[in-house]
């Protein structure tokens, strides 16, 4: 009777165990097998420093070759070729030539004769190509020579000075003074001369400026 019992309940737990392991079975297919615990994760590897990139031929040729030149100007026009060249060629003129002339004589021959040397002196140096400023300077009894009422050469200045518009006449303002009051009268002037302060004055102001000096 034990045995027959021991025998039902050794029976009964393995039904059981059966029973139980067949319902964990199906759990398992039901819900998955349990999950795998994930592994740490593991320190990646520093990451290596890429070599540099190596230089293709086409590049090592550009670096080895000589830098290039900067570029020549631009030429310039035929225009800006010729003026400096013409400027520096050209030569320089040479100043106008001057001429003070003193007349202080009344004397009709001595007056052509001043009037003569100015007449030369502006010839020669108009055939030269050069310019020449000419100055008669007329004081003391030589005034006689710029007079309207008394000059012997008035015509003849006036021809000269029409042909030579660089030539100038002078009348000492003294002398006029001077002879205003001895005749007592006004002394007229003719057109081509201009009054100056003092006709001695003028000439040491020409020849302080380079003027030449020539007393006929």
């Amino acid at each position: 009777m034990n045995g027959s019992l021991s025998a039902f309940t050794a029976t009964v737990v393995a039904l059981t165990f059966v029973s139980s392991a067949g319902a964990q079975i199906s759990s398992f297919a039901e819900f998955g097998a349990p999950p795998e615990l994930s592994s740490p994760p593991q320190r990646s590897a520093p990451p290596q420093r890429s070599a540099p990139p190596q230089l293709g031929s086409g590049t090592r040729q550009q670096r080895s070759a000589a830098p290039k030149r900067p570029s020549a100007p631009a030429k310039a026009s035929t225009a800006s070729k010729i003026r400096p060249a013409t400027a520096i060629n050209a030569p320089n003129k040479p100043p106008p030539h001057r001429l003070a002339v003193q007349v202080d004589v009344n004397d009709p021959a001595l007056m052509n004769l001043a009037l003569n040397n100015v007449s030369n002196a502006a010839q020669h140096y108009r055939e030269l190509g050069q310019k020449v400023e000419i100055e008669v300077v007329a004081f003391g009894p030589g005034l006689h020579m710029l007079r309207e009422d008394t000059s012997p050469v008035k015509a003849r200045i006036k021809s000269m000075r029409e042909a030579m518009p660089q030539l100038a006449f002078a009348a000492c303002g003294n002398t006029r003074e001077n002879m205003t009051k001895a005749e007592m009268k006004d002394v007229p002037l003719i057109p081509e001369a201009k009054v100056v302060k003092a006709g001695v004055v003028r000439l040491i102001e020409l020849q302080e400026k380079g003027w030449s000096y020539l007393r006929p």
